[in-house]
């Protein structure tokens, strides 16, 4: 499975004028935590949703943090709501402190919440992510992307290539 498998152009985000700004972990994790509910609620009833996906990517920070190098952090977590893996993507043009791996701030941010039944399929997702995100050109292109309906389709190209 590719990661825009389990994204929608809607699910994908940039921090900024219109979007809002996000200058920390905390507003990180909680955008983040607000497009995994919508994918999320689509398939269940919104019982603040968003609230228990925070708490669940703020437990899983507070183990260590998924920041992990290169300006790239991947948040992820499992949920008993969830019925299948649900991605988002937050692009913060500007970098944000994480305490990444390597010391470093963060602005592409990649989530993933899961269902607790399913840990393989959630870990094959981490590696895929981290591959996608591997290189240090893709990277940038997708961090430049205006609007977030073009860093999906970013995503979904390169994953399309096949290299992944």
């Amino acid at each position: 499975m590719q990661f825009c498998e389990i994204l929608t152009a809607h699910q994908v985000s940039v921090a900024g004028e219109q979007e809002g700004v996000v200058g920390t972990k905390a507003d990180a994790l909680l955008r983040l935590a607000t497009l995994l509910a919508a994918g999320v609620g689509a398939s269940r009833g919104s019982h603040d949703l968003a609230g228990e996906i925070e708490r669940v990517l703020v437990e899983r920070e507070r183990l260590q943090s998924t920041g992990v190098g290169g300006g790239v952090a991947i948040p992820h977590g499992v949920l008993e709501a969830a019925e299948r893996q649900v991605g988002a993507v937050l692009l913060c043009p500007r970098s944000i402190e994480f305490d990444a791996i390597d010391g470093e701030p963060v602005s592409i941010l990649c989530a993933v919440i899961g269902p607790t039944r399913a840990t393989g399929e959630h870990l094959k997702m981490l590696a895929r992510i981290s591959r996608l995100l591997r290189d240090p050109g893709f990277r940038r292109r997708l961090l430049s992307s205006p609007s977030g309906r073009l860093a999906f389709d970013m995503i979904v190209a390169e994953e399309g290539r096949g290299q992944l």
